[in-house]
């Protein structure tokens, strides 16, 4: 039997920073990611192929991006080694002061937090969007923002992209790959800086994301931590002797087998580590002195996009890192919302594509080749349909609306092992629509149109890729289901550590927090 001291489940912002803490600790650290091990070739921004996990046959699509939906409201996670790091936007921001009045167990609060905020920042290698770098959505926020009285509000946001100063739209193809210079980062790691692709969320093709692969999770196994990708844990559950007995799935080798280790740490994500112990309580029953409140507080953070056209505005969404600024809205001015306005940005996928066919192209005979040369002048030629359009994002502070369970299938009622979320709009509604009105008045003041979208205005649907919750950190199980380090009530040595412990909403990008929390509870852990 393969036996280890600590098996970290998941590689995102919570288990990469256990991963490295607990190998520095000595600790012989196992990491499982039921995602890729993706190489820059391989990230759709550049293959163009392989987008979606499907989590009823991982076997056969283990692709970028895991889609679940759940009737009114959808969910967006990452499947890779450095899990939401490949896919989130680039923005790690500390939740402020406010966030921890209420909801947290004593020993979680800001100030505690500030060090371990301090340290993410300078792993993650966090930087401002340079002034002389700026993109068209930039300085539409600093106008909107002056438009409606909030000028000192607006403010650039901390993004773990590395960004070179001598760099500027000025340049001749300023998106060229080649403008990225290459450089060595502090885990030994090559990288490159931006060159504003607008890839940031399916693969950066030059590697100016300081993605948790490049850092934390380089530390860790330069000293020692093993990463095995495309290895899907589907059952824990503890040994007579102290420990647990960890089943995994080996999607590669398409079989199971099981690891034993003294402590575990769950990472999953706020679905994935959920359904997990679910799973563990309620269908395998191997873990059935689990807290009640296990599933609950589940929460959306508020997440929401707006469209606006813009007739006489070049707003070139696909330029620039995803997200550079935000207009802070958080204390509560807006008929009592708390909300906190975002630009977004999306792939320019057309733009891809040629590129794929340019490489393509190099490898034709000379007629093949001018052919296709005339077909690409002739798209070069047609305006853009969505430069015009300005993506308002944002999250807001909604309340615990939601409650994950394992339910029964309409074709399978004996058996109770479907994933189930349960979600209340209300929890979220006065939140959302106060953002939403204020995407409406941004766009309005600077000559845009804001459509909202008939998801939210007519079935009040919504989609997140910040969920928050379902084992949520507090003082006992009577009111969580880990206390203040992650850990399990009721399961020594086996931990929670990513977004599903937070409880309540931050009301912005929770990246930063979750792994402050991981920083926090990797200290108190042997």
């Amino acid at each position: 039997m393969e036996r280890h001291d600590t098996i970290v489940i998941g590689s995102g912002f919570g288990g990469a920073v256990m991963a490295l803490r607990l190998a520095q600790k000595g600790a012989r650290v196992l990491v499982l990611e039921r995602g890729r091990r993706w190489q820059r070739e391989t990230f759709p921004s550049l293959s163009g192929k392989d987008w979606w996990w499907d989590e009823s046959a991982p076997h056969r699509r283990n692709g970028w991006l895991d889609f679940r939906y759940f009737g009114d409201m959808s969910v967006v996670q990452g499947a890779a080694v450095g899990g939401g790091s490949q896919i989130y936007a680039n923005v790690s921001i500390p939740a402020p002061p406010e966030r921890f009045e209420h909801g947290w167990p004593a020993a979680i609060s800001h100030a505690a937090l500030v060090p371990h905020y301090q340290q993410v920042a300078r792993m993650m290698n966090v930087q401002l969007l340079p002034e002389n770098q700026l993109t068209a959505r930039t300085q539409l926020m600093r106008d909107a923002a002056a438009a409606v009285g909030a000028a000192d509000r607006f403010r650039r946001v901390p993004l773990a992209v590395t960004f070179d100063p001598g760099w500027h739209y000025g340049l001749a193809q300023p998106f060229d790959h080649a403008r990225s210079r290459t450089w060595i980062n502090a885990q030994g790691q090559q990288q490159g800086t931006c060159i504003h692709c607008g890839n940031c969320d399916i693969g950066c093709p030059v590697l100016a994301k300081n993605t948790l692969d490049l850092n934390y999770l380089a530390d860790a196994e330069r000293l020692g931590a093993e990463i095995r990708p495309l290895h899907h844990v589907r059952c824990i559950e503890p040994l007579p002797e102290g420990g647990y007995r960890v089943t995994v799935h080996d999607l590669a080798a398409q079989r199971f087998h099981t690891l034993d280790a003294k402590r575990v740490v769950i990472a999953a994500g706020s679905i994935g580590s959920t359904e997990l112990l679910l799973r563990c309580r309620d269908q395998y029953q191997t873990l059935p002195a689990l807290s009640g409140q296990l599933g609950k507080g589940w929460l959306s953070n508020g997440d929401f996009l707006t469209p606006a056209f813009y007739p006489d505005r070049d707003i070139s969404p696909s330029r620039g890192p995803t997200i550079t600024a935000a207009i802070d809205f958080l204390d509560g001015s807006e008929n009592g919302a708390r909300f906190f306005v975002e630009d977004g940005g999306f792939p320019d996928l057309l733009a891809n594509r040629m590129l794929r066919r340019k490489r393509f192209f190099l490898r034709l005979a000379p007629i093949e080749r001018n052919r296709l040369a005339q077909a690409l002048a002739r798209m070069r030629g047609k305006r853009d349909p969505l430069s015009q359009m300005m993506p308002w994002f944002g999250q807001a502070v909604d309340e615990p609306g939601g409650r994950l369970s394992l339910g029964r299938r309409w074709y399978a009622p004996w058996r109770r092992d479907r994933l189930k979320l349960a979600w209340d709009y209300r929890a979220a509604e006065h939140a959302v629509e106060e953002l939403v009105k204020m995407h409406s008045r941004l766009s309005a003041a600077t000559g845009g149109r804001a459509v909202i979208p008939p998801t939210w205005r007519w079935l009040r649907n919504l989609v997140t890729p910040h969920p928050l919750g379902g084992c949520k950190m507090a003082d006992s199980a009577a009111q969580g289901v880990v206390d203040h380090r992650g850990e399990v009530f009721g399961y020594p040595n086996l931990f929670v550590m990513d977004g599903a412990v937070v409880p309540v909403a931050l009301g912005l990008n929770p990246s930063q927090t979750i792994a402050a929390l991981a920083e926090h509870a990797a200290t108190g852990i042997n």
